[in-house]
């Protein structure tokens, strides 16, 4: 399975503008290989393909010689990257979904690039980068496997490097299993009777959003003090994000360690926040990314993940299966049959009964 780790790097003055340089020239071939792909199928009606495109790249850096200070492997992947682009516009064509066509990249929407298979080495505590020279990193943990491919990403000022790694499953039995019903007023709840707290990491920070927003409409588009706050903004979405994920991984981590089959509700999460009362907590909530956390733990681990209908879980009684009434108010399961229990609780004694099913 691949598996993949992310570290901050600290590049020196010199190194971000080689990085810097880097992603535009990479910027600039995706959206000129994109312009000969729409061209000559428009005029020519020639479908140019990603081979086609690659046999090009060493007349481009006769022509261009600034292509020289990029590794031909980091150019490879970006033609790599658009054919990937075109595959699934097709694909979605197809599939009579909505298309997409792959559009240009701006200056604030390409961020990364990727050594696919060589140009880079760890070295204790630097990266070793093609073109670049030794990085300095923060490896906080250990990495396992064998490293297929490091992507240098630049988000909000920062730089991390993204490794992508093939590991083995280490599968491990508890002989448990467990259905969990998903919600606003806690996040998670255990068909076992374990409650995870929803922190509402959204609504604690509204009141310094709305400020750092409204600092951003105050100020002149496209002068340094509107970059400086539209950078303040970004980082604190950024930061709320990344406590969003803390909890994700923790609690996705406690299922995955104790229990061998793990049931959710298959939620369409983006018809539920078309209720305006709920929607914002529900965002805020995350869980689809609790799900997809889950999941791939669940793929090291040797474990199982599955999603159920999700059709009157909190209505039906766990017990005796009859369907009881009840608004969102009514916390309290009580059925005729003589069963009493928390609404949250009987929705994942459903939920792990549809699972087992």
């Amino acid at each position: 399975m691949i598996k993949s780790y992310k570290f901050k790097i600290e590049p020196t003055k010199t190194q971000i503008e080689q990085i810097e340089a880097t992603l535009n020239l990479c910027r600039w071939l995706y959206n000129t290989a994109l312009e000969q792909r729409k061209f000559a199928y428009r005029h020519r009606n020639i479908s140019v393909s990603y081979n086609m495109q690659q046999n090009e790249l060493p007349q481009l850096k006769k022509e261009l010689p600034d292509f020289k200070q990029v590794q031909s492997q980091v150019l490879q992947d970006v033609l790599r990257r658009l054919d990937k682009a075109f595959k699934a516009f097709f694909r979605r064509i197809k599939a009579g979904q909505k298309a997409g066509y792959p559009r240009f990249q701006g200056k604030r929407r390409y961020d990364s690039f990727t050594y696919p298979q060589s140009g880079f080495s760890l070295e204790n505590k630097y990266l070793k980068l093609s073109k670049i020279g030794n990085v300095r990193i923060k490896c906080h943990r250990q990495i396992e496997g064998k490293i297929k491919t490091c992507s240098i990403i630049r988000k909000n000022g920062r730089y991390y490097a993204c490794f992508s790694c093939e590991v083995e499953i280490r599968a491990y039995s508890t002989g448990k299993q467990v259905g969990v019903d998903l919600g606003v007023r806690h996040l998670a709840i255990t068909s076992e009777r374990e409650f995870f707290e929803h922190p509402k990491y959204l609504r604690k920070s509204e009141h310094k959003l709305k400020r750092l927003q409204r600092i951003v409409s105050r100020r002149k588009k496209g002068s340094n003090r509107r970059s400086k706050a539209v950078s303040l903004l970004s980082r604190m979405h950024e930061y709320i994000a990344n406590q969003r994920k803390d909890t994700a991984h923790k609690i996705s981590r406690h299922l995955v360690d104790h229990y061998d089959l793990i049931e959710f509700e298959d939620l369409n999460i983006q018809g539920m926040v078309q209720n305006h009362n709920l929607a914002k907590s529900i965002v805020d909530a995350g869980w689809n990314q609790l799900v997809q956390f889950t999941t791939y733990k669940a793929g090291y681990a040797g474990k199982h993940v599955i999603q159920v209908n999700p059709h009157n879980t909190s209505q039906a009684c766990s017990e005796c299966g009859q369907i009881v009434k009840k608004t969102l108010k009514d916390r309290t399961h009580q059925c005729s049959c003589g069963y009493v229990e928390d609404r949250d609780i009987n929705a994942a004694r459903n939920i792990l009964k549809r699972a087992i099913a």
